[in-house]
């Protein structure tokens, strides 16, 4: 059986990072790769020209479909843009029979801010839930 790995992310437009970047990264080992949607970048090699979250309740729903029907092998994270929704994807992810590996996105690699700082707290509190597996670039 193929490994099903499941990125929570944001979407970057240039595809060298977020969901496009974990996706690529998913098949060039040989995993079926699946993604939430957490937001939307418009972003290219000079940098993050904006960023918009979408609502808790369709990240909600991307993830309980995808999880509910295909189910996953484990969970990454990447972008979650405010406390709302690191708050709704660690309930999610605390509920899943599945290791997270927590990337917590906090500033683009042109230093543009991708995490709301009140989501600092949030981060921090979330990954106690998650069973993590860090990666040493998350302490950004």
């Amino acid at each position: 059986m193929i490994p099903r790995v499941l990125t929570v992310a944001g979407s970057d437009s240039g595809g060298g990072a977020g969901v496009q970047a974990d996706l690529k990264t998913m098949l060039a080992h040989g995993v079926h790769g699946m993604s939430v949607i957490t937001a939307v970048t418009a972003q290219n090699s000079l940098g993050v020209q904006g960023a918009w979250e979408l609502p808790v309740e369709a990240v909600r729903a991307q993830y309980r479909s995808v999880v509910d029907d295909i189910g996953v092998g484990a969970v990454k994270t990447g972008m979650l843009a405010s406390a709302e929704l690191v708050e709704a994807v660690a309930e999610l992810i605390s509920e899943t029979d599945a290791p997270a590996v927590v990337d917590p996105v906090g500033v683009s690699k042109h230093g543009d801010p991708l995490l709301a700082a009140s989501a600092l707290d949030s981060v921090r509190a979330g990954c106690c839930r998650w069973r993590p597996w860090p990666r040493p670039t998350s302490t950004r």
